[in-house]
């Protein structure tokens, strides 16, 4: 999973600064492909110091939180969803 094609809704291209999707799919890819769901959630919160990140998934259970120091942060919900073919990141909505 996550090794095919990687997309980007127009919502995230013009909302994300490109280093915090590169680092989005990094936290993805650090999950061992068989331990990775094909929904990755991502909840994005401005906080005094930068930007919080709080990563999960379903099946299996994972959760992951880091935060950012960065004068650009968002709040915002992600979703990357992996359909065998190709994997999108997309705003929660644009679903």
């Amino acid at each position: 999973m996550f090794q095919n094609p990687k997309y980007l809704t127009r919502g995230i291209q013009c909302t994300l600064p490109a280093w915090l999707v590169i680092l989005l799919w990094h936290l993805i890819d650090r999950i061992p492909n068989e331990q990775r769901d094909y929904l990755q959630v991502f909840r994005l919160t401005r906080t005094g110091n930068g930007q919080h990140i709080a990563h999960s998934q379903e099946q299996p259970p994972y959760r992951y939180e880091m935060d950012i120091p960065c004068k650009d942060a968002l709040n915002a919900k992600i979703f990357v969803i992996d359909d065998q073919t190709h994997s999108t990141m997309l705003l929660a909505d644009e679903y």
